[in-house]
């Protein structure tokens, strides 16, 4: 063998880029930001990864994606040019890979556990998985997808977010007859109803929606479950039930003034904007009118979605306002950059007081105070204590609440003997079974607001455990455990 071949490869220690529109352009459009990579950059940035394996003491990138990816398999099918066999082997695991290799926060998961990250930046593991899945949609469709013989069993998937088209997905590969039950006109959840179309495309989400529906999955839309029918009525008719309906209850900050008109929840903002086709006016006659400043509470990926879409609708100043530093930001870094790239102005270690209101009783200023840092609260990031004397004004003619969200009430309030814990979310074991036999729930029904792909991983959990409940073992916890659960929550 000669002496070159011998040598090993040089390791690139940086991601090859990804083209993104430029910031000065993208303001004004609703097109997405990121525009993808080529096959070859593809295939340049799967050869950065070393195939690594585990090991006792050695954590790789597969330990931190919630939904199980095989991704050194698939990276390996990559590197090869084998696009087809790469994306069937994340399909094995995933139901949305366009989505998620779109809006997953991967840093803190796949890539985060990335040994070539430790000296140099990680494997683009996300971009890799947008690309096959992007790649994939733009072959032609194979029609409907083999799944095994029917088990004679039926399923009712309550909600079409990302847990639930996760479990519906799951389920259907394994033989069991899905209906979801999606209370909005589009399946998707947050996915459509929440994330900017400039982060992510709603024909994205439509087609990962289609490819659900090739499993054999029936979705019915506008079938709002606790009013139309209840959890127990579906019980009458299928052998098990999963609940995923979310958290769409919006948090406010219950200072005065803030039911002044031009004071929003980020809830009602988004999906006016995205359900009702704002960001299309005047094709479409739904405008949202923000004013020349925007003002956003919270510091967030939603906060970071608020504020960068009111510089889309013409808004000529957006603030993020937010009571901890930089460092403290929840948002995803990538959004943040691209937040400060777009001009959004951060006015970090502040808090609002109050709001105030014009003649007409609209909002025209947000009343602030400084804070500093203390020691770290019960979440591990350090407490803003507030700076007294230190208040300021920010002009405002809207402001977006954006401080989170809390579970949606309904199917709890109509399902009597389902046990829910203080926060209000259904109580659920690691299986993600209920104090209801047969009904089981993921997402952030039953954690709280989260992650998309961290609901798609409770839905995993879930589909395993329903698939067993329904096949092997219909055995069910104690009452007593879920009344732990409830309290402990």
């Amino acid at each position: 063998m000669p002496e070159e071949e011998k040598k090993p490869k040089k390791l690139v220690p940086k991601k090859y880029p990804m083209p993104e529109q430029d910031p000065k352009e993208r303001i004004h459009n609703f097109n997405e930001v990121p525009m993808g990579q080529d096959a070859q950059t593809a295939i340049a940035e799967a050869q950065r990864c070393l195939q690594c394996k585990r090991g006792p003491n050695r954590k790789v990138c597969m330990d931190g994606c919630p939904v199980e990816i095989e991704i050194p398999a698939f990276i390996k099918k990559v590197q090869e040019g084998d696009f087809a066999e790469a994306i069937k082997i994340i399909r094995q695991k995933q139901n949305l890979p366009a989505v998620c290799g779109r809006v997953c926060p991967y840093e803190n998961q796949c890539e985060g556990f990335c040994i070539v990250g430790k000296k140099n930046e990680p494997v683009g593991i996300g971009r890799l998985e947008r690309f096959l899945a992007d790649w994939e949609r733009n072959q032609p469709l194979q029609g409907k997808i083999d799944v095994p013989p029917p088990t004679g069993k039926k399923v009712a998937v309550v909600g079409g977010g990302p847990a639930g088209l996760t479990v519906a997905g799951d389920l259907a590969k394994l033989g069991h007859k899905v209906t979801v039950f999606e209370a909005l006109q589009y399946c998707g959840g947050v996915l459509v109803y929440g994330i900017p179309e400039f982060r992510l495309p709603k024909a994205i989400v439509y087609s990962e929606v289609d490819y659900i529906k090739r499993s054999g999955v029936e979705i019915l839309n506008d079938y709002v479950i606790g009013k139309l029918d209840t959890v127990d009525e579906l019980l009458k008719d299928y052998d098990a039930v999963f609940v995923g309906t979310g958290a769409g209850l919006p948090d406010w900050t219950n200072l005065p003034g803030e039911n002044l008109n031009g004071i929003m929840s980020a809830n009602e903002f988004l999906t006016r904007v995205n359900l009702m086709k704002a960001f299309k006016f005047p094709d479409y006659d739904t405008p949202v009118r923000v004013g020349e400043r925007v003002v956003t509470i919270g510091g967030g990926n939603v906060a970071m979605d608020c504020a960068r879409t009111s510089l889309r609708l013409g808004c000529k100043e957006s603030v993020i306002l937010y009571r901890r530093s930089d460092a403290e930001l929840p948002a995803r870094r990538e959004e943040v950059h691209h937040a400060q790239q777009e001009g959004v102005r951060f006015e970090l270690l502040a808090a609002p007081v109050k709001f105030i209101a014009d003649d007409c009783g609209n909002v025209k200023q947000v009343e602030a105070i400084r804070m500093q840092l203390g020691e770290p609260d019960a979440s591990g990031r350090r407490r803003p204590i507030k700076i007294e004397g230190s208040n300021f004004l920010i002009d405002a003619q809207t402001v977006l609440i954006a401080i989170g969200q809390s579970p949606n009430p309904l199917v709890p309030m109509t399902t009597p003997d389902l046990k829910t814990t203080k926060e209000g979310t259904i109580a659920v074991d690691e299986a993600g079974r209920t104090s209801k036999k047969g009904v089981f729930a993921g997402g952030d029904i039953a954690s709280g607001a989260a992650t998309v792909i961290l609901a798609m991983g409770d839905g995993k959990r879930a589909a395993r455990a329903m698939h067993k409940y329904l096949t092997e073992d219909s055995s069910w916890p104690a009452p007593e455990v879920f009344e732990k659960l409830s309290c402990e929550m």
